[in-house]
């Protein structure tokens, strides 16, 4: 029930008037319902908060009769496109749902269970994170609300103890704001696996393979047996630019290798659309590691300083993606120094 809303006063706290201008009344009544309405409808449905709409276009696209995927942006984080810049799947088994990833933002995650809802009233029983980067885990709480069970790599627990979680949800609050609000809250793994895992459910085999550290110390991979496609998370980018930030950057080419001999029929990028040749689509995330490593260890196998590293090449052949002005110098830099590292024999680049 609407409660009346509070009398209007002027200055001074003198009465407004209103009761001799009728109009005046009406059209003030009128105002305050429509900001009341509207903050009804902008509470997040199970998120006990008010947030903006999503309004971005998450039609999932089917791949095969049990798995769809919806695909992001191919840009950076944006209020734009709303944090939707990260691909999530999901496979609807006999009588239950496996999601793969949540989205980038607990609204997200909202818009995205309410699409698989449209295609199945099955419960989601599952949700396998690829990683713990924010636009792959931060819809989780709607998923944990509808009774979900959370599976991720042992390695996030690690990640988790650090204060970067706390560090990245404070930026994302203020960079994707109203998307991202003070009740937007870090949702832990309910089971971690550690090395190569499998499990059954709903008819269906999925295996859970171990890539990391690559991309992320903690990366996974999910095959979904019968169907023959693999969610790869953010181990390839497609259409854009990826991502490397700390990454270990020679074990991400071996993990390449071995997605590619795993021969799926259908690869599902973190980024980007969905590949139906694992081998050709894995060449410009390969093929970018590789250049950024052959430069970047050049330059620190005749001791030249970044900046000048970084001038001298020619990065013609990436300029043009989206996401290269935001993470092109970034990778070059993390880069550099793991291959640093690694010419003083230490371990590779982490988080």
């Amino acid at each position: 029930m609407l409660a009346r809303p509070p009398e209007r006063r002027g200055e001074a706290g003198e009465p407004c008037g209103c009761d001799r201008h009728p109009q005046l009344r009406i059209a003030l009544w009128l105002l305050w319902l429509a900001v009341a309405l509207g903050l009804a409808l902008f509470a997040g449905h199970g998120l006990g908060q008010v947030v903006a709409p999503v309004t971005v276009d998450l039609t999932p696209k089917q791949l095969t009769p049990r798995v769809w995927y919806v695909q992001g942006d191919a840009g950076t984080v944006s209020l734009r496109n709303q944090g939707f810049m990260s691909n999530a799947g999901f496979v609807v088994a006999d009588d239950a749902v496996v999601v793969f990833d949540a989205l980038g933002t607990p609204a997200l995650g909202e818009a995205l269970l309410a699409q698989i809802r449209r295609i199945t009233d099955k419960p989601v029983r599952r949700v396998v994170v690829s990683h713990y980067h924010a636009d792959h885990f931060y819809g989780l709480q709607a998923f944990k609300a509808a009774g979900a069970e959370v599976i991720a790599h042992r390695a996030v627990r690690d990640y988790l103890a650090t204060e970067a979680p706390a560090l990245r949800l404070a930026e994302r609050r203020q960079s994707l704001a109203p998307w991202v609000t003070d009740s937007m809250r870090i949702v832990p793994p309910d089971r971690y696996v550690d090395g190569d895992a499998s499990f059954r459910l709903g008819g269906l085999d999925f295996r859970l393979y171990s890539a990391g550290p690559a991309h992320t110390p903690e990366d996974l991979m999910m095959l979904v047996e019968q169907e023959g496609v693999l969610f790869a998370g953010d181990l390839v980018f497609a259409g854009r630019l990826p991502f490397v930030g700390d990454a270990d950057t020679r074990a991400w080419l071996a993990a390449l290798e071995q997605l590619a001999a795993r021969s799926p029929r259908i690869v599902v990028t973190g980024h980007g659309p969905a590949s139906t040749d694992a081998r050709r689509d894995l060449a410009l995330t390969r093929d970018y590691l590789m250049f950024l490593r052959s430069e970047m260890g050049r330059a620190v196998d005749e001791m030249l300083e970044f900046d000048e590293a970084y001038a001298r090449t020619d990065w013609s052949r990436f300029a043009a993606l989206p996401a290269f002005d935001a993470a092109n110098r970034r990778n070059a830099y993390n880069v550099y120094l793991s291959m640093q590292r690694e010419a003083l024999g230490g371990a590779a680049g982490r988080r």
